[in-house]
This record gives C-alpha cells, structure tokens and sequence, in this order.
C-alpha cells in the first residue's frame, strides 16, 4: 500500500476506502495469474469513468464555449476522451507505475500502452468518484483539460480552411466540396481569381485571390461560415464537427 500512498500524494487527495484505489489498478492479467488474491480487476470502475468523464467534460465545455454549437462541442469532447488524450492523462500522474500486471502485460510493455493506460485512467476516474464524488474528479480534471483544449484547438487552428471544410463537409453533408474557377480578371502579371467552392450541387463559397490557391482558400472560410451557421441553427442533423 505504500504505493498507493504515492500515488494519493500525486492526484492530491485521500481516498477513505483505499480497496477502490486498490481495483483501479488492477489489471485483469493480474488476476489471471493471481488466482488466490483478493482483488477485483478494474473493468467495472473503467465503465463507470467512461460516464463520468464524459459527463464531465460536456459540461465543462457547455459552460466554458457558450457560443460553440452542439456539433463542435461533440467533437471537442470526444479529442479529450479519445485513447491517446487518457493515456496522457495516466501519464501525468505516473499511474502505470501503479499498475498490477501479468506477467506477460508486464514482459509486453503493458505500463506504458496508451490502451491499457487509457483503461486505468477512467478506473482511476470511477473510484474518485465512488470514493469522493464528482466535485473531486472535477478538481482532479480541471489542471489536465484544460492546457489539453488549448492545445486541440490551436492544433485545429493551424489547419487551412480547405482542410476544415473538407472534414465538416463530409460528417454532416456526406459530401465532398469541390472548387472551380468562375473568373479571371486583370492583366497577366497582377490577375486576381474567383473560385467558387461546391458541395451536394450548391455553392457554399466564393472568394478571391491573386493565385487560384489562394482564392480557394477564401471561398473555404466562406463557406465554413455559411456551413457553421446552418449547424448552429439545427439544420443538417448528428455528427461530428471539426472545430
């Protein structure tokens, strides 16, 4: 149990019944090996955070981006909860070096596979919760999304607008834009371009630009705004949105 008091110093906290600290960082391989031990793998409580984290975070997000549409909310929420973002969660607080493995998990690598490190962080989750409510998980959260959003989001803002729009075009329209060239004006040293940006047969943007590049570029941020706005109202029905 020394251990575990390790870890309590690390997520800041106490927990009043140490057996749930204990299941949260009990593989399943463990067991197997284990026979006779007295613990309980930690699948149970990696069901529980499951919910809890998404709870969670939806309504740290709802409350945080009040502007944002339910679309872009959805998408930002499964980046904080997807595999690879837990892991790095577990990894903040060294959780697989608390972790009871088999040991053929231990001989493969098991401590630091972003899967299994994903799985303890939501059992760790779900027994702060059982343990101290969501008040606790909510402090033991907050210090690791909220870098982490920042981060998605200028990650995504690096992103040109054909990309964006490519990527929303095709979760709610199941449609793929395309551009073409509807004008050229000026004398060959300074012509400046319109491209217009199609997508399911209607023109969602146009733009200008002294290279053909760059006026595609102009109707992509068009049309994300007019796209943005038709989701925003309700129009265009379930998915996943790229913010």
């Amino acid at each position: 149990m020394t251990e575990l008091t390790d870890l309590e110093e690390a997520l800041g906290l106490i927990f009043q019944d140490k057996s749930l600290l204990q299941r949260a960082v009990t593989h399943r391989s463990y067991l197997n090996e284990h026979p006779e031990s007295c613990f309980e793998d930690n699948e149970r409580l990696e069901f529980l955070g499951d919910a809890v984290l998404d709870f969670l975070t939806a309504s740290y997000l709802y409350h945080r981006f009040p502007e944002l549409p339910e679309g872009s909310l959805t998408s930002l929420r499964s980046a904080l909860v997807r595999r690879e973002t837990l892991a790095r969660f577990a990894r903040a607080f060294d959780l697989g070096r608390y972790l009871l493995l088999g040991h053929g998990e231990e001989e493969s690598g098991g401590r630091s596979r972003p899967a299994l490190l994903c799985a303890a962080f939501e059992a760790l989750v779900g027994a702060v919760y059982l343990d101290q409510g969501l008040e606790a998980v909510q402090r033991m959260l907050e210090p690791l999304i909220v870098p982490e959003i920042a981060d998605i989001l200028r990650r995504r803002g690096d992103r040109d607008a054909k990309s964006l729009l490519q990527e929303l075009a095709q979760s709610w329209l199941h449609a793929t834009p395309y551009y073409r060239t509807v004008a050229e004006n000026g004398p060959d040293h300074a012509k400046e371009f319109t491209v217009e940006v199609v997508i399911g047969g209607q023109v969602y943007g146009q733009g200008t630009g002294f290279s053909k590049q760059q006026a595609a570029q102009s109707a992509a941020r068009a049309a994300l705004e007019r796209l943005e706005m038709e989701i925003a109202e309700g129009w265009g029905g379930e998915g996943a949105v790229a913010l």
